[in-house]
């Protein structure tokens, strides 16, 4: 699910930057593998709380693996998103100079995911750590290419619809960052069995590392 998820995104954010109807509508409906996944691992997680009554780490690895199935569905529905303003952004004659405005973005709050999945797969908490430190990095590019796209408004008023599907689009990035730090967490959680949802990074460094 996570391998898919990723994909998404890295095909969301070409079809995006490279004006790519064709690769922009299968990212807009493509979405429902990631659903069924969703549910496919849900199902399979409450068959073996029910069945094997799990206790500790057993049971602290099926919460935490449907925690973290929400979160990569709530990814893959981001990608959708920027897949379907890729095709209404491709379609417009002036998005050519403005669709590359997310591109660094796009890519940090991937290479996150990446980071995140990363840590998962070898439930290194280190690791899942140093991939979320990034994402106030991803914020701050967020708020930048906010103020970029008002300038360009204020230059173009003619392109006012493409620059806020543009902005729009940077949102979704910025929440995919949000989301992969959210994953991160929860490898610190299955790992030390301790619940960093609400503390700052700074915190959890501070604590683990």
């Amino acid at each position: 699910m996570g391998g898919l998820v990723e994909k998404q995104c890295r095909n969301a954010l070409k079809a995006l930057t490279k004006g790519d109807l064709t690769l922009a509508e299968k990212v807009a409906t493509s979405d429902y593998k990631v659903n069924d996944l969703e549910v496919s691992i849900n199902a399979k997680c409450t068959d073996l709380l029910a069945l094997r009554q799990p206790a500790a780490s057993d049971l602290r690895m099926i919460v935490g693996v449907i925690r973290m199935a929400a979160d990569l569905e709530r990814i893959g529905d981001e990608a959708e998103k920027i897949g379907r303003l890729a095709e209404t952004i491709a379609s417009g004659r002036d998005s050519v100079q403005f669709r590359e405005d997310p591109k660094h973005l796009g890519k940090s709050a991937i290479d996150l995911l990446q980071g995140a999945l990363d840590a998962f797969a070898r439930l290194d908490v280190e690791a899942a750590i140093v991939a979320a430190a990034k994402d106030p990095d991803i914020d701050r590019e967020f708020d930048s290419i906010t103020r970029l796209s008002i300038t360009h408004m204020m230059e173009q008023p003619a392109s006012v619809k493409t620059l806020l599907r543009i902005n729009w689009c940077a949102r979704a990035f910025e929440r995919i960052g949000d989301h992969a730090v959210n994953l991160c967490e929860e490898v610190v959680f299955l790992v030390k069995g301790s619940d960093v949802r609400h503390l700052s990074i700074k915190e959890i460094q501070d604590r683990y590392l």
